[in-house]
């Protein structure tokens, strides 16, 4: 158990959340469940196999600072910022090779910043059998049993008949991972019984995870080979040199997709959501009667569907259905709930725009 970590990432702007989410104060600093945040919620859930002395967090310049103030039980050498966006591949990288220096024979888990896991009783039992299969030289991930047929995600496809558990979670062969799928093989995807959703937790030791860049991504594993040590005051200004020169690739087309020793861990219900927009939070929360999501002090005359979140302000809704209504102080957004994913585009619009003090 002391040579298990866990390495949580949380670069991402979440852009469909704004005027919530901001550079500075993105989605996964912000609380929309209780009063914890996305990620104190992902450190807590995590407690019972890792303590926070062995959680290493890989963020960037803009949010750092905040995930230190929200996060003070995590050492603070801990929590990282990413010179440049580079995605997954590189920013796990980087960590695998400064936990290795550290520890030899770490195995590392990896995990998205910004989810909720309703079950988070069940999803430690999955993290058992993850880590074991990863301590034996294997790279292992989690399928999300799917729901409904999905094409904002991607699929793993598991070797034989899959009998999801939550009770005796084991690893199964995987036989390969699938693109984003168009509905109508969604549909057959979801038919078929063996294919689970792509949730982003994936388990190895930091040494297999290593081995695995070098042959797959030669250029990146030699530039992070080259950095010193954590500790050494070198390793920050060489950081910034070098690892804007790694390659932009996820982790996905990088390493799992092109491994051989690949197994997953399938998961029955524990509530997973990638809180992927405004109306997965929606679906998420309470709602009255009517179907409404009220996060502030409203009053509601034949409106169904909508979902308000305004503070310090009463908010008053006559006539309307299935909205988003979010307000803060300097702006506010009001969409159609059905094209809540497009909410990104909007944020765009401002870029190009030049309105930085939105963004």
């Amino acid at each position: 158990m002391s040579h298990l970590y866990g390495l949580i990432l949380a670069g991402g702007r979440g852009t469909r959340f704004w005027p919530s989410s901001r550079r500075s104060r993105a989605k996964q600093v912000l609380s929309f469940f209780g009063e914890r945040t996305l990620i104190q919620q992902t450190v807590d859930r995590l407690r019972p196999l890792l303590p926070p002395e062995r959680i290493w967090i890989m963020t960037n310049h803009h949010l750092r600072a905040e995930i230190v103030k929200q996060l003070p039980e995590v050492p603070k050498h801990q929590i990282l910022a990413e010179p440049a966006q580079r995605n997954t591949a590189p920013a796990i990288g980087l960590a695998a090779q400064i936990i290795s220096q550290l520890d030899p024979d770490a195995v590392m888990g990896v995990f998205p910043a910004d989810h909720v896991i309703a079950k988070p009783g069940a999803f430690v039992r999955l993290l058992r059998p993850a880590f074991k299969a990863a301590s034996e030289g294997q790279i292992a991930v989690i399928g999300i049993q799917p729901r409904w047929a999905e094409t904002g995600y991607g699929y793993i496809e598991f070797g034989g008949t899959v009998a999801s558990s939550t009770t005796k979670p084991s690893p199964l062969p995987v036989l390969r991972f699938r693109e984003k799928p168009d509905l109508q093989t969604a549909e057959q995807f979801v038919a078929a019984g063996n294919f689970y959703w792509n949730a982003g937790m994936f388990f190895w030791k930091t040494s297999v995870l290593l081995e695995s860049l070098r042959q797959f991504q030669p250029k990146t594993a030699s530039l992070l080979a080259s950095l010193p040590s954590l500790k050494s005051r070198q390793f920050a200004p060489k950081l910034e040199a070098i690892f804007p020169m790694c390659e932009n690739i996820s982790i996905d087309y990088a390493v799992l997709e092109r491994a051989k020793n690949v197994v997953g861990i399938p998961a029955g219900d524990i509530g997973w959501s990638d809180v992927g927009s405004w109306n997965a939070v929606y679906e998420l929360h309470k709602r009255d009667a009517n179907g409404n999501a009220l996060r502030s002090t409203s009053i509601v005359e034949a409106s169904t569907g909508n979902y308000v979140q305004a503070d310090k302000k009463l908010v008053a809704l006559l006539g309307v259905k299935d909205l988003i209504i979010v307000d803060t102080p300097d702006a506010l957004l009001i969409a159609d709930r059905s094209r809540a994913q497009e909410v990104g585009d909007l944020v765009k619009r401002l870029e190009k725009a030049g309105h930085d003090h939105l963004l």
